[in-house]
């Protein structure tokens, strides 16, 4: 027989019967397991050379304890990191220091292993890898042979300064322009006897006839005219006389009246021609453009201001987009937009930016933009859905760049108007402003410094961290962990703030294997920046369970549930009596957390609240009576808290503290009538561990309920001659 198998013998001969066939079994499993990527003799080796390390440095899982292997990993039996066992002694420095070529699989299955051969997980034959860096406070490195990079499909790029062209996509619809609305109302009270327009969307000329009008106060105000028409034909002989000129001061208010009205010269010209008063006056449309609504209907009487037309100018329309709040960086007021509609399939149309809207809608997270679109063959319509981009090029500093209008002047509202030189707006009379006030520059003009770029596959993110694998230049194959500072993305690229130069080459294709590989190795990678085991490890994997325990609401465990100072206190049998009732209330609300039942463990830690102040103190002197003070007082404390908990994770945390308390009063003042486990879970509250104490031998754990039932281990038995002297049961 080999020293090996003896060696192996001799420690199972010394185990528990139970334990020793576990570990046959586990031994025996994991075999089997690789009978098919690995060769026999490579296993032989490698039990051999376990065998042989076993005296330096041994590593077990904190739930399986059978497990014992000769290097740090994962725990065969549960996926748990292996601990260093008890009693074994650190890895020697220039062990440590010694490097020494090591194999893992392209797709870094298992921590690198000292041997070629093939992945047991995968399959895949194993290549060469190095790991650099291993002195402290310099960075962690990677190093791949040839091969390596081949089979995990390396690629780099390097970093470039350039401008880049950010896409911008929004969805809207088209409106009226709402400065090109105009209102045909009544100007004076009377009856619409006949109306020429009589439905909506005819389209009408300016000068159009729309509306016959009867009104008697235009019979008034003609007859007034005619009058003062008469006296100054009457007083041409008497010409220069002062009632000649009242009488013409006075025909030419009529005639302004008129025109207020809406009549035109020629109507008052003809008024005035014919010598005769009329009630009947027809309105003309003063614009051209669509009826797009009919007000009255024929027949009606209307008032001074009343509305029965409203016509708008579709020659000139505008497109109502909206556009995310993360897009609007990159929006200018003038900045030309293409959108094509679904009647159009194919089509580009386009429009220039008009107004932002300097409120955003809170439901939507979006802002209104609208773009001036001219419609002279009518065939874009009001509330037609477009599609629309903006294209961007975007220098650093996030301006955007266009050198069409580098050192142009344009109007402030009507983006249309751009002009070479200062001036007023042909449509408002606005003076022009220079195009840099409203935020663009060019790069033509040397004014602009072009941002460093990365593509977006390069940076790993999590959180507010960025994470790149760099190539370094004098070592082909070794990538080197560095964290950045990025902007914005823009389109398939992130602009880069720090943490890289000009040149060098990032790795884009493959980093997450690189990650990987450094996390199995428990350097610095995305998810743990200072190295070891990510702290969010276990966190994952207990946030998908509905029941886990807070993370942030234990403190750190208590370190005397071991050997309690109380063991060594005299305290007299009786009390073990009046503790009973405070034990049992407890065994309810643990048996409560771990049946997710919150009401009933809030009856049980009032009940417990309860049974502490029926307990008879004056049984305990000295010391014995200062200790139950003082553990009495903690579990008051956390009986009340989880009667008062708002939620079942609450009531768990304040457990935790109500069982570090009970685990010592229970071995200081004794079980009178039963007895009880204590059970360990290594994974509750972000791995810091907790305890409790409960009747079943078997593990029901309080701080998972159903999501982890059976996550613990026992650490001791507590029985009835427990005081003075744990009967730990181990």
């Amino acid at each position: 027989m080999k020293p090996a198998a003896k060696k192996a013998l001799m420690i199972l001969s010394k185990t528990p019967l139970p334990i020793a066939a576990v570990v046959l079994f586990a031994l025996g499993y994991t075999f089997k397991g690789m009978v098919s990527t690995v060769p026999p003799t490579a296993s032989t080796e490698a039990v051999e050379k376990s065998s042989e390390e076993s005296d330096d440095e041994i590593w077990t899982c904190s739930m399986h304890p059978q497990i014992r292997l000769p290097e740090p990993g994962k725990c065969p039996l549960c996926g748990m990191d292996l601990i260093r066992a008890e009693g074994t002694v650190e890895p020697k420095t220039a062990k440590k220091a010694k490097k020494e070529p090591k194999y893992a699989c392209s797709m870094f299955c298992v921590p690198p292993m000292p041997r070629p051969g093939k992945c047991p997980i995968c399959g895949m034959e194993m290549v060469e890898v190095e790991d650099a860096g291993t002195e402290e406070g310099t960075p962690r490195t990677l190093t791949l042979s040839a091969m390596a990079q081949k089979l995990a499909e390396i690629q780099t790029v390097p970093v470039e300064r350039k401008t880049v062209s950010a896409e911008i996509r929004m969805v809207g619809k088209i409106d009226y322009d709402e400065t090109r609305l105009g209102y045909i109302t009544a100007w004076v009270p009377g009856r619409l006897d006949r109306l020429y327009v009589d439905y909506t969307g005819v389209p009408v000329q300016k000068g159009d006839h729309l509306v016959y009008l009867y009104s008697p106060e235009l019979a008034t105000a003609q007859t007034e005219l005619l009058e003062a028409s008469q006296r100054i034909q009457e007083g041409k002989s008497g010409e220069g006389s002062i009632l000649n000129e009242r009488a013409e001061a006075w025909i030419e208010d009529i005639r302004d009246k008129f025109r207020l009205w809406g009549m035109t010269d020629a109507q008052i010209a003809e008024i005035e021609e014919r010598g005769t008063a009329s009630d009947y006056m027809t309105i003309y449309a003063p614009m051209g453009g669509i009826v797009i609504h009919k007000n009255v209907l024929e027949g009606s009487y209307v008032k001074t201001g009343t509305r029965i037309y409203t016509i708008a100018d579709l020659a000139h329309v505008w497109v109502k987009l909206d556009a995310y709040e993360s897009d609007l960086a990159w929006l200018r007021y003038g900045q030309q937009v293409e959108f094509e509609t679904e009647a159009y399939p194919g089509e580009t149309f386009e429009g220039k930016v008009a107004f932002i809207a300097p409120v955003l809608d809170d439901k939507t997270r979006t802002v209104k933009v609208r773009v001036n679109v001219e419609n002279p063959d009518g065939r874009l319509k009001p509330k037609m859905f477009v599609r629309a981009i903006a294209r961007s090029e975007v220098a650093i500093g996030g301006r955007v760049v266009d050198a069409e209008l580098a050192g142009k002047w344009m109007c402030p509202m009507h983006p249309e108007i751009v002009k070479d030189e200062l001036g007023d707006c042909d449509r408002c009379g606005m003076p022009l402003v220079r195009t840099e006030s409203l935020g663009f520059v060019s790069v033509d003009a040397g004014d602009v410094e072009a941002p460093l770029v990365i593509p977006a596959s390069g940076p790993l993110i999590t959180g507010k961290r960025a994470l790149v694998y760099v190539e370094l230049p004098d070592e082909p194959g070794t990538y080197q962990g560095r964290e950045i500072r990025l902007g914005p993305r823009v389109g398939n690229q992130y602009i880069v703030l720090d943490g890289l130069a000009e040149g060098e080459r990032v790795v884009v294709h493959g980093n997450f294997k690189i990650d990987s590989a450094m996390q199995i190795m428990a350097e610095p990678s995305m998810m743990s920046p200072k190295g070891g085991q990510p702290a969010s490890s276990h966190d994952h994997g207990h946030k998908q369970h509905e029941g886990s325990a807070k993370t942030d609401a234990m403190p750190s465990p208590r370190q005397d549930l071991d050997e309690p100072d109380g063991l060594k206190l005299n305290i007299p049998p009786a009390f073990a009596g009046e503790f009973s009732p405070v034990l049992a209330a407890y065994l309810k609300t643990q048996d409560a957390l771990s049946h997710d039942k919150h009401k009933q463990a809030q009856d049980a830690a009032a009940e417990l609240h309860k049974a502490l102040a029926g307990v008879d103190m004056s049984l305990l002197t000295g010391q014995a009576h200062m200790a139950w003070m003082k553990e009495a007082d903690g579990m008051r404390r956390a009986a009340s808290d989880i009667a008062g908990s708002a939620d079942i994770q609450t009531a768990r945390a304040a457990f935790a503290l109500l069982s570090e308390s009970m685990i010592v009063a229970a071995k200081c003042y004794g079980v009178a009538t039963e007895t009880v486990h204590r059970f360990h879970c290594p994974m509750a509250f972000g791995d810091r561990g907790g305890d409790w104490l409960q009747r079943k031998d078997k593990t029901e754990n309080p701080y998972f309920g159903s999501a982890m039932f059976r996550c613990g281990v026992k650490k001791e038995t507590i029985g009835q001659d427990s005081a003075g002297g744990a009967n730990d049961g181990r």
